[in-house]
């Protein structure tokens, strides 16, 4: 396994010493991406002392290195995984054909947008959390929000390289376009729709980490067959830091139920609302919602790009190997599309061109196993509640299914009834105003908690809960 160089200005183990003008192209960009961090990444901290995991070799022992660092010095750097001799392309109308290690001139557009748009919101999802460590439920939970943000920073770094070394002009130009964009601006909004949505407070931190980060989980798991081997091969790191990112999501919504339940058996009439808790239809609200703008990131149900990408290598399905027919040639996906007035009708739609239905399937089992974790927490509390995950076909707001209206069983409603019962299903703005409210003072002594959180079963790196995982300078 090749190391990192822990010598140069930006640590990498892709020998950027060796490549002059790439160097001095990314050193030039390096404080540009400062200036970004400074002014969009976590608003109040940027000069505290955090306990992160920083990179120090990309070996396991080096990837999992701990140790306080101030954020806008923390160990931004490019790590690819050892290039596989005489790789293949596992899928498509190229199989068996060598990787490539440059980008052939007849993809270059295509792979350039799969790089940008991947990029694009690794800033997007630090720009959307920039506030929350001001309005901390714990020091355990400011940490694990910073780590989250440096790790999007780095994966933006990740994709950056890619653009400086493969695309020239354009691709300087492109990572440019990568710190001007902003999350939720209107002139110069971020390229994808759940980046631009409001993570005003813990719990839709905790409901994107858990659905959003997932659905980067899934993008990268097919990039990672992508025939171009670079981009291929910055996946693996990102993939582990990506666990981590849904873990953190997993945990927290885990240990809200936790404390709501207790909080529920508190009260008379088991309103933990009255007891300065979340309930449980709030926080199937923002089930919903969190999940069906993930759902939107896949892309459209039937999709020609999707198909011009498998066709040519681009981009697979998660785990290809694990498929029979890497051609997908003469399989078809049976899906139910909007037909006349409230109806549904079945259309076959040919595999290439439901690639992304393909891959969204996966992310839906996916995420039902963590529903199922969560219920087994109501289930031990005694609770006969079940929080339950909406149909694909719900508040979508691309792909087949966009400027429909259906409940959250999938059934096609009139504009007429969404509109009279969409604040059953989707957070009001009494419910945002609800929950911020309960999240107002920040928590910043170690080993305490937020009323409206139970404490984690564990600290990070076998430290205990009352670690001081975060050291105010302030």
């Amino acid at each position: 396994m090749s190391a990192v160089i822990n010598s140069e200005k930006i640590p990498n183990n892709v020998d950027l010493a060796s490549d002059r003008k790439l160097g001095r192209a990314l050193e030039a960009w390096q404080p540009r991406f400062l200036d970004w961090w400074r002014e969009m990444g976590p608003e109040g901290f940027q000069e505290d002392l955090v306990y992160l995991r920083t990179a120090v070799s990309v070996d396991t022992d080096g990837w999992a290195h701990f140790d306080y660092t101030k954020m806008p010095d923390y160990r931004w750097g490019i790590f690819l995984t050892d290039r596989v001799s005489d790789r293949r392309i596992g899928f498509g109308d190229l199989m068996g054909e060598p990787v490539w290690q440059t980008v052939p001139g007849e993809h270059r557009n295509a792979l350039r947008r799969l790089i940008v748009t991947q990029g694009d919101t690794e800033p997007a999802s630090v720009e959307q959390q920039r506030r929350l460590g001001l309005v901390c439920p714990s020091a355990y939970d400011l940490r694990n929000l910073f780590q989250v943000n440096v790790e999007e920073g780095r994966h933006l770094w990740a994709m950056v390289y890619l653009l400086h070394a493969h695309f020239g002009k354009d691709g300087r130009e492109e990572a440019e376009g990568l710190l001007e964009r902003r999350s939720g601006n209107s002139d110069k909004p971020r390229i994808l729709g759940a980046f631009n949505e409001p993570c005003n407070h813990w719990l839709s931190f905790y409901m994107f980490t858990y659905f959003t980060d997932r659905d980067g989980k899934y993008q990268l798991l097919a990039l990672s067959e992508s025939g171009f081997d670079p981009l291929a091969r910055t996946t693996k790191f990102m993939l582990t830091e990506e666990a981590h990112h849904m873990f953190v999501g997993e945990t927290g919504v885990g240990r809200i139920l936790e404390r709501t339940c207790e909080l529920m058996r508190k009260n008379p009439s088991e309103d933990a609302r009255a007891e300065g808790g979340i309930d449980l239809p709030t926080i199937q609200k923002y089930v919903n919602l969190w999940y069906s703008v993930s759902l939107d990131l896949f892309g459209g149900e039937i999709s020609s790009n999707a198909a011009s990408y498998f066709a040519a290598g681009l981009k697979g399905r998660a785990h290809e190997d694990r498929y029979p027919d890497h051609m997908a040639l003469e399989q078809s996906l049976t899906l139910d599309v909007p037909g006349q007035g409230l109806e549904l009708v079945k259309q076959d739609v040919a595999l290439r061109n439901a690639m992304n239905e393909v891959l969204r399937g996966e992310y839906v089992e996916d995420s039902q196993r963590g529903l199922d974790r969560w219920n087994k927490i109501l289930e031990k509390a005694g609770q006969s509640f079940r929080l339950r995950l909406p149909s694909t076909r719900f508040h979508r707001a691309g792909g087949i299914y966009a400027g429909h209206h259906f409940d959250p069983e999938g059934r096609p409603v009139t504009r007429e009834e969404w509109e009279r019962r969409s604040g059953e299903w989707l957070p009001t703005e009494a419910d945002e105003a609800f929950v911020r409210s309960l999240m107002q003072t920040p928590i910043y002594e170690p080993g305490k908690m937020a009323h409206w959180i139970a404490p984690p079963a564990k600290g990070i790196k076998g430290m205990p809960i009352d670690f001081e995982y975060v050291k105010r300078q302030a």
